[in-house]
C-alpha cells in the first residue's frame, strides 16, 4: 500500500505517454507551418514574385534572432525558469510569429502604408517577403525555445524510463506534421487559389498547439509536488548558476555533437525548402502537388522507423554508431539527386531515394538528442540544448541563403530558365545541381566529426554506445 501511494504520476504509463503526446503535438503543429510554403515556392514566386534568393532570405529568416543570442538566453529561461513558463513562453512566439507572417502574405497588407514604406527600401526583395521574414523571425525564437523545451521534458518525464523511445516518438510525430503538409498545403492552395489559404490553416492549428501545452503544464504541476519539487512558474527548478555555462563550453564532447549535429541538419532543413522544386525541375516540370507528394515521404520514412531505433537504443546501445551510418546515408542520397536523378529523370528513384533519406534522419536525430544527457549535468541541461540550437542555427541560417544565391547564380546563365521567365512560364526550370554537391558536402564533413566521436566514446567513456535502460 506504501508503494501504491509513493508512485509518482511519470510512473504510471497512461500519465507519461499523454503528457509526451502533449508536448509533442505542440512541435507537430510547429513543424507544419515550418514548410507550409515549401511546396508551393513556385506559387509564391508567381503570386508574390518571391525568386529563390528571396525565397531562401525567407527561409533563413526563421533563425536570424536565435543567431543573436536569443537561443543562449533561452536556454538560460529555461534552466531558470522551468519546463511550464518557457513552453508557454515559445508556443506564444511561435503563434505571434505566425499572425505577422499571415498578414504580410495577404490582401490587407496589399496597398497599405507599411507595403509602400517596406518597399521604399532593398528594393529586390518584395515587401511581403520582408514582413513575412519579421514574422518568420519571431516564429523561429519559439520554434527553436521549444524544441529544447520539450526535449528537457521528455527528460523529465522520461527519466530512468524509455527516455529514447520517447524522444524517437516526438520526433517521429513531428515528421509525421512534414509529411501532412507537403500533402495538403498544394491541395489547399490549388483548391482556394491562394497561397495565403495553408498559412492561414497552419496558424489555427499552433493556437491548438499552445492549448495542448497548457494542459500539459496542469499535469507537470501535479508531478513536482509529488516529488517534492517547490519550484513554480518563475522560480528555478533546480540550483543553476551562469558558471556553470563553462562546464558546457569547455567539452569536447559537447563541442562535436554540436558541430555534427549543425552539418547534418544543414543538408537536411535548407533541402526541404526548396527538395519540392528541385523535384518539379528534375522530373520535367512535373507539377506542384506531384513533387510534393514525392517528397512527403521522406518525413515518413523517418516518422515510421525512429520509434524502433529509439526502441533499440533504450535497450542495446550503439547510438554513435547510428550517426555514422546515417552520415553516410546523406551523402548518397544528396549525389543521387546531384548526377543521377536529372539523368535519369525516374520517378521510382526520386520515390527510393527520399525513402532512404528519411532513414537518415531517423538515424542521426534519433540517437543524438539522447546522447546529450549523457555528456552533461542535468541541471544545465536546458542550457546545453539550447547552446547546440544556436550553434545549429547558424547552420540553418547560413544553408538556404547560399542555396539561394548559388541556385540563382548558377543558373544566370542557363537558356532553359531564361526561356521560362521570357515566356512567363508558371515553372522556371533551375539546375540544381551545384546545390546538391554543397549539402552533399556537409554530409561528408557530418560523417568525418562523427567518426572521431565514436573514438572519443570509447577513449573517455560516456556511454554513448551503451542503452539508456540500466
Amino acid at each position: 500500500m506504501t508503494e501504491l501511494l509513493q508512485k509518482k504520476l511519470n510512473d504510471k504509463a497512461w500519465a507519461r505517454w499523454t503528457a509526451l503526446f502533449l508536448v509533442a503535438s505542440m512541435m507537430f503543429f510547429g513543424y507544419m507551418f515550418v514548410d507550409v510554403m515549401s511546396p508551393i515556392q513556385a506559387l509564391v514566386e508567381q503570386q508574390r514574385g518571391w525568386t529563390p534568393d528571396v525565397f531562401g532570405t525567407y527561409g533563413a529568416s526563421e533563425f536570424t534572432l536565435n543567431l543573436f543570442g536569443f537561443l543562449i538566453v533561452a536556454g538560460i529561461i529555461l534552466d531558470k525558469m522551468g519546463i511550464r513558463f518557457t513552453g508557454l513562453l515559445s508556443a506564444s512566439l511561435m503563434l505571434i510569429g505566425a499572425c505577422i507572417k499571415l498578414y504580410a502574405i495577404s490582401s490587407w497588407f496589399q496597398g497599405t502604408a507599411l507595403e509602400a514604406w517596406l518597399n521604399s527600401w532593398w528594393v529586390s526583395m518584395p515587401a511581403s517577403a520582408k514582413l513575412a521574414c519579421l514574422g518568420f523571425m519571431f516564429f523561429g525564437c519559439g520554434c527553436e525555445m521549444a524544441g529544447t523545451t520539450v526535449s528537457k521534458a521528455i527528460a523529465k518525464w522520461f527519466k530512468g524510463k524509455e527516455m529514447a523511445l520517447a524522444m524517437g516518438l516526438e520526433m517521429a510525430l513531428a515528421r509525421v506534421g512534414v509529411f501532412a503538409i507537403f500533402s495538403i498545403s498544394p491541395i489547399i492552395a490549388e483548391k482556394m487559389g491562394t497561397v495565403v489559404a495553408p498559412v492561414a490553416f497552419c496558424t489555427v492549428l499552433l493556437l491548438i498547439g499552445l492549448i495542448s501545452y497548457f494542459v500539459f503544464t496542469l499535469m507537470d504541476k501535479t508531478l513536482d509536488k509529488q516529488t517534492g519539487e517547490t519550484a513554480t512558474d518563475g522560480e528555478s527548478e533546480e540550483e543553476f548558476k551562469f558558471s556553470d555555462l563553462g562546464k558546457i563550453l569547455t567539452s569536447e564532447a559537447f563541442w562535436i555533437v554540436a558541430l555534427l549535429c549543425v552539418l547534418y541538419y544543414s543538408a537536411i532543413f535548407p533541402f526541404q525548402r526548396f527538395a519540392a522544386n528541385m523535384l518539379q525541375c528534375n522530373l520535367d516540370g512535373l507539377s506542384a502537388t506531384d513533387a510534393a507528394n514525392i517528397f512527403r515521404w521522406f518525413p515518413m520514412g523517418a516518422a515510421a522507423i525512429t520509434p524502433f531505433l529509439g526502441y533499440f537504443l533504450d535497450r542495446k546501445g550503439k547510438g554513435a554508431t547510428m550517426l555514422i551510418f546515417g552520415a553516410l546515408l546523406l551523402i548518397i542520397c544528396h549525389l543521387i539527386f546531384a548526377f543521377v536523378l536529372p539523368e535519369t529523370k525516374s520517378e521510382l528513384l526520386a520515390y527510393s531515394t527520399i525513402v532512404i533519406l528519411g532513414l537518415s534522419f531517423s538515424l542521426v536525430p534519433a540517437s543524438l538528442w539522447p546522447s546529450v544527457p549523457k555528456i552533461v549535468d542535468e541541471k544545465i541541461l536546458g542550457s546545453a540544448y539550447c547552446l547546440i540550437f544556436f550553434i545549429q542555427n547558424w547552420g540553418l541560417f547560413f544553408a538556404p541563403l547560399l542555396i539561394g544565391n548559388v541556385l540563382a547564380s548558377s543558373n544566370a546563365n542557363n537558356p532553359a530558365v531564361i526561356a521560362a521567365k521570357a515566356s512567363g512560364a508558371e515553372l522556371i526550370p533551375y539546375n540544381y545541381t551545384t546545390c546538391e554537391i554543397i549539402f552533399a558536402s556537409f554530409g561528408v564533413a557530418a560523417l568525418l566529426i562523427a567518426l572521431y566521436l565514436k573514438v572519443v566514446d570509447k577513449k573517455r567513456g560516456y556511454g554513448l554506445e551503451e542503452p539508456n535502460i540500466k
